[in-house]
């Protein structure tokens, strides 16, 4: 059956289960490729926590499943038994858990780099993501959840709208087992089998059935969209029931996504970015200066010191001299690339999600919601209220 997706589809694809996904994350371990996988027909994939969307013309993906590839497997085998170990996990459970699950070559097709890279065009990510749709449904969710968001600011100091820019932007075992032949192979395997195992012993404490949690195809979870491990170690019961429930409590998402920000390193009241000038040497210093790395590596003197002007009203360079910065890229094809100073705070966005697009794009929604919200209030206080 074919499956038809809209067309940011490869960063919305929803698997039917994140147990599926999860298991689905580590195809390299059992040796067996796309080519022995066979096409099944399968129900329409779903957009986990969000509308289901038009497909686009053209864009269709055959979902190519190997029924039972866990089952009887070595190297599940030796992750069940660590499991037992470890966890103290019923070794008879997790065999039928694994033997339910299947291999998905789309998951994998959708996570190995493509032989000729897409090209990064920032204006066409920008305006995709910082529409009057979403703008107003930042401003739908911050009026829903003012009292909840205030609370998280008051408790994290993580202002509401980078919350809100967060969770409204964002509307795992082929990839543990079977991660596909890239460079980073090893690593995203490691990282796709902590998750498993964080996700088995969240569901098993959690008391929630392992195969009933809808995620995306890298088994991210919930409105926040976290992965196993981030729950693990930063979801908050944040509505007072004596449960975490990311999938459905707003107020679960807005506390976690609070938690994870403030403990990777927010800073309260500092900036996000700062805006270069535009003129030739400053562009040129930038692009220069620019390695790709979200970890902050100048310091603002630096950078000063090598002839970059700020864009910045008010901006006191010489208290500011010390503070580190990243150069970040933005390209799009056709036009020359912009640049902008990411601070500590920006770093902390890309501890969230590593892209240079998504971290911006979180700060510029959540500042848009925040500037639509105060025009929303400052007209509804200057219209007369009508007389009883």
């Amino acid at each position: 059956m074919t499956v038809k997706l809209a067309p940011s589809a490869p960063f919305r694809l929803r698997a039917t289960t994140v147990a599926a996904a999860l298991s689905i994350a580590w195809c390299a371990f059992a040796g067996v490729g796309p080519a022995s996988a066979q096409t099944v027909s399968k129900p329409r994939v779903q957009l986990a926590q969000a509308q289901p969307e038009q497909p686009a013309q053209g864009q269709t993906f055959e979902e190519e499943i190997v029924p039972q590839r866990y089952a009887n497997n070595a190297d599940v085998d030796s992750f069940i038994n660590d499991m037992v170990a470890r966890q103290g996990f019923d070794p008879a459970a997790l065999h039928a858990l694994f033997a339910r699950v299947s291999y998905s070559a789309t998951a994998v097709k959708l996570v190995t780099p493509s032989p000729t890279p897409s090209i990064k065009n920032w204006r066409v990510y920008q305006g995709r993501f910082l529409d009057p749709v979403r703008i107003n449904a930042g401003v739908k969710f911050w009026r829903a959840n003012q009292a909840t968001l205030q609370r998280a600011y008051e408790q994290y100091v993580v202002p509401p709208e980078v919350i809100v820019g967060i969770i409204v932007l964002d509307a795992l075992t082929t990839l543990s087992f079977d991660y596909p032949n890239t460079p980073n192979r090893a690593d995203r395997m490691m990282t796709f089998r902590k998750n498993l195992e964080d996700y088995l012993v969240w569901t098993r404490d959690s008391q929630i059935d392992p195969t009933t949690v809808l995620g995306s195809y890298t088994g991210a979870i919930g409105i926040p969209q976290f992965l196993p491990s981030s729950i693990v170690q930063y979801a908050v019961d944040y509505d007072g029931n004596k449960r975490i429930d990311l999938r459905t409590s707003q107020a679960d998402a807005i506390g976690s996504v609070a938690n994870y920000l403030s403990k990777n390193g927010w800073e309260t009241g500092r900036p996000v970015v700062w805006n270069i000038a535009t003129d030739t040497g400053s562009l040129g210093i930038a692009q220069a200066a620019a390695t790709g790395a979200p970890e902050p590596r100048w310091s603002l003197q630096q950078l000063l010191k090598a002839g970059m002007l700020m864009n910045e009203p008010g901006l006191d360079t010489r208290t500011e001299a010390g503070t580190p910065v990243t150069v970040v890229d933005l390209p799009s094809p056709g036009r020359p690339t912009e640049y902008t100073l990411g601070l500590k705070n920006f770093y902390v966005l890309t501890r969230y999600n590593r892209s240079f697009f998504y971290a911006l794009a979180v700060y510029q929604l959540g500042e848009r919601v925040k500037a639509q919200m105060a025009a929303t209030e400052a007209g509804n206080a200057s219209t007369p209220a009508e007389s009883q």
